[in-house]
């Protein structure tokens, strides 16, 4: 299948959208659409799917959409159902035997999508007893996740997907993202999750000024890509700018005498007949290079819990942690609502006291902490335009300089005119965390910093973040922001009051993740308290090497990990001799004849052989420890591997 749309422009009610642009999607590519709201990304979709039809173009006879071969179009869109009185299996089945022959019921591929459709009800969370349940009786989100279940398994040569991931929880997403990617036909794709587009789609177009433009890769490569280009545009802009400058000096320095006339003449159709480069329009986002050094370094262990019991009622505490924070550390705290993150947050920032146990900063350590109601600004100050209100909290800071600083967080020009009270909730949390920013702070406590915001006010804190020196310990469902700020997580699980730490980013867990196909099964996972311990063994110089600097991290877990092998092995040995020495004792046999006793003895021999595999079992997990451990140190210097 190969879809291409030449110098096609279309309208809304007479305003143009998308003007003279070009458009293509062939096999079983699997594309997003990019750009700001009201760019043109779901009338894309429209054109595509045939509820809008491109402008004439009188002028190109060879403009407008092509397609190699007939091709089927299905689209997810904001509406709900329009048959809400069917039940779900009654609506699944109609989308199975939709454009098929009558006699197709009985056909094995049919069979085949009825499983199909099993796994996917499984996949959303939606139970497989809910068949007899008409549509009307589910709720919206339920409804989505029911229309997009029909539309997958009508199999479109083109799948064309508006917001996928609105009303799925992030179980419901992965799942998503995996059969997208195996997808056997093309998907095009709109989406404001930038990690659901990082992990599905390989080739980006972004649309903006009227026009799309197509950049091969995923969404990070594409944000790459595109600073690149306009880099190289802009030094392109600037060299003609410079010509041109150079030829106007010409034409007026020979223009009014008579030998030279002739000359000036010419340079002035050269002029004519250059070919301008267009401007380039900066990102309005402006991403942050400088470092953001806070005003003092602080201890090196910024912040230590020792069976540190946090809630609300001491009858029933959340959660039970042990855990130390090093300098440097930028912390992702994940997990479902109501796990305890928020609660733990605020147990950190001093907002709530702990209900057992022991919490301690470290020494010269300057906090800061926002949270969304930080970013609720009343009264007098909701008056204040942004620049006077910044100015109210730093009276020293000139205004240049404060101007300077508010530009970083995309306020300029007329924004900082505009009165606080008007300004919506990711334009004041962007305010607020200026405010925090701007004193040098060592320690960020942060709880969900880009709710409310829209992508280029995520990319602004994403750029700051990754420039900021100090450390920082935050919550967030943006997983995105997670594989961009975030060195390690911790991970809160709903049921478990122990909370588990993972030593990598977010992109390393999610890769992981999905191998393990269990969150359990991850290797580098261990419990906060196992990681304390990890810490503090780093601290300890090997006396075999007579060393005072620290053990690598590496060393450490490996420590940590024949540590929690030993114990089962040596107790596994233990089991296997006491079993050999009482059967011995009992049957009064000597050990060398142990094993011709043991033929006309079955259940002992059984017996025997169970603890047997036992011990052997706990060598073989002691020897991947040691392999782990060869490997390590065979490595080149700087590499170290997975543990």
């Amino acid at each position: 299948m190969h879809l291409e749309i030449k110098d096609g422009s279309v309208s809304r009610n007479g305003i143009p959208v998308l003007s003279h642009f070009s458009f293509e999607i062939k096999g079983t590519e699997k594309a997003a659409v990019v750009g700001r709201n009201g760019a043109g990304k779901t009338t894309l979709l429209e054109v595509l799917c045939g509820r809008i039809d491109l402008d004439s173009n009188e002028k190109n006879p060879g403009s407008g959409m092509i397609c190699a071969g007939a091709f089927t179009t299905g689209i997810l869109d904001q509406n709900m159902p329009s048959e809400p009185d069917l039940t779900l299996g009654e609506a699944v089945v109609q989308a199975v035997m939709d454009g098929k022959p009558a006699d197709y019921r009985y056909e094995k591929d049919r069979f085949y999508y009825e499983q199909l459709y099993d796994r996917m009800l499984t996949g959303f969370g939606i139970p497989k007893d809910a068949k007899g349940k008409k549509l009307s009786m589910f709720s919206g989100g339920e409804q989505r996740k029911i229309m997009l279940i029909r539309l997958l398994l009508s199999e479109p040569d083109l799948l064309l997907l508006d917001e996928p991931t609105n009303h799925l929880d992030l179980e419901s997403v992965e799942w998503l993202e995996q059969y997208i990617r195996q997808y056997p036909k093309a998907v095009l794709l709109v989406s404001h999750d930038r990690y659901f587009i990082n992990r599905t789609a390989d080739v980006i177009w972004e649309a903006e000024g009227g026009k799309l433009t197509r950049y091969p890769g995923n969404y990070t490569h594409y944000k790459e890509e595109k600073v690149l280009r306009c880099e190289r545009q802009w030094k392109a802009y600037e060299r003609q700018q410079a010509e041109i400058q150079r030829e106007k000096n010409l034409i007026i320095k020979f223009k009014n005498k008579p030998r030279k006339a002739a000359f000036a003449r010419s340079r002035k159709k050269l002029l004519d007949r250059m070919v301008p480069v267009e401007k380039p329009v900066m990102d309005t986002e402006a991403l942050h290079t400088k470092e953001i050094i806070p005003a003092r370094p602080g201890s090196k262990w910024v912040l230590e819990c020792v069976h540190l019991k946090i809630g609300y009622k001491r009858e029933q505490p959340l959660k039970e942690i042990s855990f130390r924070v090093r300098r440097g550390q930028k912390i992702g705290i994940i997990g479902a609502n109501g796990s305890g993150k928020s609660t733990f947050l605020k147990t950190v920032a001093g907002k709530l006291a702990p209900l057992e146990g022991t919490l301690r900063n470290g020494v010269h350590i300057d906090s800061a902490y926002f949270d969304q109601l930080a970013a609720e600004i009343n009264g007098e100050d909701a008056e204040r335009t942004v620049l006077a209100w910044f100015q109210f909290r730093f009276p020293l800071l000139q205004d240049r300089e404060a101007r300077e600083v508010l530009a970083g967080y995309l306020f300029r020009g007329r924004d900082l005119a505009k009165k606080v009270k008007s300004l919506s909730g990711g334009e004041r949390a962007r305010l607020v965390l200026a405010v925090l920013l701007y004193p040098g702070p060592n320690f960020l406590i942060l709880d969900e910093p880009t709710n409310h915001m829209d992508i280029p006010a995520k990319e602004v804190l994403e750029s700051v973040f990754r420039s900021y020196k100090g450390t920082i310990l935050f919550v967030s469902h943006d997983r995105y922001f997670l594989s961009q700020v975030a060195d390690s997580l911790l991970l809160f699980e709903p049921g478990n009051s122990q909370v588990q730490y993972y030593p990598f980013g977010y992109d390393h867990f999610a890769e992981q993740k999905e191998k393990a196909q269990d969150l359990h099964a991850l290797r580098a996972l261990r419990s906060a308290e196992d990681q304390r311990l990890i810490d503090e063994l780093k601290a300890v110089p090997k006396p075999e090497h007579f060393r005072l600097k620290e053990i690598s991290t590496e060393e450490a877990v490996l420590d940590w990990r024949f540590q929690l092998t030993e114990p089962d092995l040596e107790q596994a040995e233990q089991n296997f001799i006491s079993l050999c020495e009482r059967v011995c004792m009992e049957k009064r046999t000597a050990p060398e004849t142990l094993e011709e006793y043991m033929q006309s003895a079955p259940s002992d021999l059984q017996e025997l052989e169970k603890a047997r595999d036992i011990w052997t079992a706990r060598c073989l997990d002691w020897y991947e420890v040691w392999l782990d451990t060869r490997a390590g140190r065979e490595a080149p210097d700087g590499e170290q591997g997975v543990l």
